[in-house]
């Protein structure tokens, strides 16, 4: 068992959990946090094409979906630093289909990683760019596309309603 850091500056205090365990719900400004820090992560390899920074970008996402913020150097900053010296009011939101748009985080960032070791940087270009694009509509419009497809697949059947019950009043804009 390990402590969470507080989510946000005045919540209750830190809840006891185990360490692979995934918030929910979810502070959406956090989540807007975090997704601007993978469009800087994601705009300096672009800039550099420094090969540690997809290591990085890999890492942090592996780890948010793991254990939240709890092993991710991103989430750390922004929960314990950022978050606590902002006066927004919290924005709760479900935490299944975050978790879900960071698996595909992950699974973009490390096939980058793995194309890179390859040689096929025109796979890393086209991998981190949709990152940044799809990390930018989180950051600035608040559109988080892996929540709307966490969502259509409830809706298909693919994943079951009780996964997420929260999620029938997602709200994606």
């Amino acid at each position: 068992m390990i402590e969470k850091p507080e989510a946000v500056s005045g919540a209750s205090a830190p809840m006891r959990t185990t360490l692979f365990d995934f918030p929910h719900p979810v502070d959406e400004v956090s989540a807007r946090l975090v997704a601007t820090g993978v469009v800087i992560t994601c705009s300096l390899y672009l800039a550099t094409r420094w090969p540690w920074v997809l290591v990085v970008l890999a890492w942090g996402f592996v780890a948010r979906v793991a254990t939240g913020p709890t092993l991710s150097p991103l989430g750390q900053l922004v929960t314990r630093v950022i978050r606590p010296r902002l006066a927004w009011s919290e924005r709760p939101a479900p935490g299944p289909p975050k978790r879900f748009a960071q698996g595909i985080g992950a699974a973009f960032s490390t096939s980058a990683l793995i194309a890179l070791a390859f040689d096929a940087d025109g796979v890393v270009l086209i991998l981190v760019s949709a990152l940044a694009g799809f990390a930018f509509l989180e950051a600035a419009a608040g559109f988080c596309a892996g929540c709307w497809v966490f969502r259509a697949l409830m809706r298909t059947g693919l994943v079951p309603e009780s996964t997420c019950e929260a999620c029938n009043n997602i709200n994606l804009s």
